[in-house]
């Protein structure tokens, strides 16, 4: 009998493989993932990107196929009718290294005893202390069209301004190189000898007007000379080329290889003396260490860029009711009183008569680059006042006390109303 046959024991059975599975994506609080994010993020910034992109393109190309100018009158990069870029490149190529600056400090540094120093008229005024810094470079000066408190200290009280009219070319009648290369010329006559006996140097004037004014001054001190123009149209392109404007230009500003050219900034405060300014310094006041104004800057522009930031998670502004508004007037007597505690009736003055100028020459169609005798005659073409008076009223001496200085305000007033009377 045959035994039954057992089975084999089963063989182990092994694990199945387990089936793929496809995981969910990570859903983020809002029903959106992390990568949908991403890409709306990307959709709503790529125009932005793409137009700072080309506008960044076309800066750099401008860049480097342009040659920088500038628009700064009587700048020597700058080729508009009121800029002097002819004359500067004409120097250039007769081998005069022009360096142009805007600011005193930076005058002061480049200018030396055989170097040239052209001063441009400045939009607002010179303080003492830059004049003061400017006369003792020892270099060659050049000024053209200066102010009052200018004018006096680099002539050394020989020569001051006043105002004349314009009559027609003229000759030079006097002995001075410069002057006989030019010949006749049309410019603003401006200058009168205030000079005595007693003077070591007297000064050589040319062009005159018939009536006690001339538009060209040269004075020759023992270490330098000091030539005073009237009428800045002898530099600018758009007169450079007048009569012999360019024969001066090119003999006043070529005597030296090295010829610095200053066009003043309104804002500048430096004076380049051996100890700097908490402005040249970078401080925002004394107290504060060096280099703090550029932190404080970048603070401010920081500051700037997070509250663009948060504006939009933050909504809106609300204005809030403040307790106390400080009205523009109060402001104004504020600084009169200021004025009137240092016994500055001449900046105050000065401040008056540059402020009734320019809002004049703007009611009256000129530019802001119009010189004092632009200005003056189309004063007195809308009011029919005489010449002489308003330039009394408009770039006369600084008033002797308060008492002048607001008859001075109240004379301004009423020539502004009647310039601006229709």
């Amino acid at each position: 009998m045959t035994a039954p046959a057992v089975p084999p024991p089963h063989a182990p059975t092994r694990p199945a493989p387990a089936a793929l599975v496809n995981e969910p994506p990570v859903i983020i609080g809002d029903d959106t993932t992390g990568r949908s994010r991403a890409a709306n993020r990307w959709r709503r910034m790529r125009w932005p990107l793409t137009v700072l992109g080309v506008i960044a393109l076309l800066v750099l190309f401008l860049a480097v196929v342009r040659q920088p100018t500038s628009a700064e009158s009587y700048a020597p990069d700058n080729p508009e009718s009121d800029g002097a870029m002819a004359v500067a490149e004409v120097l250039e190529d007769q081998g005069v290294q022009i360096t142009h600056v805007t600011s005193v400090a930076d005058a002061v540094a480049a200018a030396g005893p055989d170097s040239t120093l052209l001063v441009t008229p400045n939009p607002a005024f010179f303080a003492e202390d830059q004049i003061s810094s400017l006369s003792r470079t020892g270099a060659d000066l050049v000024v053209l069209n200066p102010d009052y408190s200018m004018i006096g200290a680099v002539t050394r009280n020989t020569v001051d301004s006043m105002y004349s009219e314009l009559s027609g070319p003229v000759q030079p009648q006097c002995d001075d190189p410069a002057a006989r290369a030019a010949g006749a010329l049309e410019l603003g006559p401006g200058l009168y000898d205030t000079s005595t006996n007693g003077d070591a140097v007297r000064p050589v004037l040319c062009w005159p007007d018939g009536m006690g004014a001339f538009a060209y001054a040269r004075l020759d001190f023992p270490d330098r000379s000091v030539t005073v123009v009237s009428d800045p149209a002898v530099i600018r392109n758009d007169s450079v080329l007048d009569e012999g404007n360019a024969a001066l230009a090119l003999w006043m500003l070529g005597q030296h290889e090295d010829l610095v050219w200053l066009v003043p900034n309104p804002m500048d405060v430096s004076t380049g003396d051996d100890e700097p300014t908490p402005a040249e310094r970078g401080q925002v006041n004394p107290q504060m260490p060096p280099g703090s104004a550029p932190v404080a800057l970048v603070a401010v522009l920081a500051a700037v860029l997070l509250a663009l930031w948060r504006v939009r998670r933050m909504g809106p502004l609300v204005v809030e009711d403040l307790p106390v508004l400080v009205r523009s007037a109060e402001a104004t007597r504020g600084r009169a009183r200021l004025y009137r505690a240092a016994r500055a009736s001449g900046h105050a003055a000065a401040g008056l008569r540059a402020a009734a100028a320019d809002r004049i020459a703007s009611r009256l169609g000129l530019a802001r680059s119009s010189d004092a005798n632009t200005v003056v005659d189309a004063v007195v073409a809308a009011t029919n006042r005489p010449p002489q008076q308003v330039a009394d009223l408009l770039y006369g001496p600084p008033p002797a006390d308060d008492a002048a200085l607001a008859e001075l305000a109240r004379r301004l007033d009423f020539l502004e109303s009647e310039v601006y009377r229709p």
